[in-house]
């Protein structure tokens, strides 16, 4: 189940009149059993199906958005911005410690492309200078196509936040590990796979030495090493084993809709849908 179908996630594989149409963006797709439902709302609010926002829906919902009815009448979509999953993912990077985005970072590196492709398309919209980072200025033009209305104050809190590596810009792989959806926080691969990189020596715990280390492959500098351990450190033990690092990573991931900017970001839907 795709759950997230759309006209820009079909792509044509060259420029060939016979060239074969293919789907990407799989980063929320799921695998289902057969009368399995689901009740996590994702997807982009142009298309998503009225079952999924009703929290109740199964691989119907694929073939509610592939023949979405505003698209199907008028060939477009509603003449409005982009949908608010830019801005509400960076509001809840913000709000992460530095293990997190850092954790976040290493599972963005290891996602496919077609898992990445939608976000890697938004970046490239918002780098207009094709530089490969984001600067300020280009953040607060995209922020604003995409239909939010935010303080100069509000958008600088987001840069800094995404920059991880405090270069003033937002390269590539920050802006992903900022924009990912919270979903890839549950799955135990990438979990273990973050661990693993952090965890060098393999013992099964994350060291201070250790995660000075991977500050330095981050170009991480001036960083409170005995306070990163302490956030996710619940026994006191001075480093942090996997079930920690765990708890650490899903902390706080439920309230994810409770968004700080919530007020200043019009979705923009041309009228209301009712819901069946």
């Amino acid at each position: 189940m795709h759950r997230d179908l759309k006209p820009e996630n079909f792509l044509f594989v060259n420029e060939d009149e016979d060239s074969p149409l293919k789907a990407i963006d799989f980063g929320l797709s799921m695998f289902f059993k057969p009368g399995e439902t689901f009740t996590d709302v994702v997807g982009s609010p142009y298309y998503v199906a009225p079952e999924v926002l009703c929290k109740h829906y199964g691989p119907e919902a694929d073939v509610w958005s592939a023949g979405h009815p505003w698209v199907q009448v008028d060939g477009v979509a509603p003449d409005k911005p982009l949908d608010s999953a830019v801005l509400t993912r960076l509001t809840q990077f913000s709000a992460m410690d530095k293990l997190k985005k850092m954790a976040l970072r290493v599972i963005a590196e290891s996602l496919s492309e077609e898992e990445i492709a939608g976000l890697r398309e938004m970046f490239k919209m918002i780098d207009t200078d094709n530089s490969g980072h984001i600067t300020f200025e280009e953040l607060k033009a995209g922020l604003k196509r995409f239909g939010a209305n935010l303080k100069e104050s509000e958008i600088y809190d987001l840069m800094k936040a995404a920059d991880v590596d405090n270069s003033g810009t937002i390269d590539y792989g920050e802006f992903i590990a900022a924009t990912l959806h919270l979903n890839k926080i549950e799955k135990e691969d990438h979990l273990f796979r973050a661990f693993s990189y952090f965890d060098k020596d393999g013992s099964g715990y994350i060291t201070q030495d250790e995660l000075q280390k991977a500050c330095e492959e981050f170009g991480i500098e001036d960083v409170q090493l005995e306070e990163m351990i302490r956030e996710a450190d619940q026994n006191n033990d001075g480093r942090i084993d996997y079930n920690e690092f765990v708890a650490m990573m899903q902390k706080g991931n439920a309230d994810f809709g409770k968004k700080r900017y919530q007020n200043n970001f019009n979705i923009g839907f041309r009228e209301a849908m009712p819901v069946f």
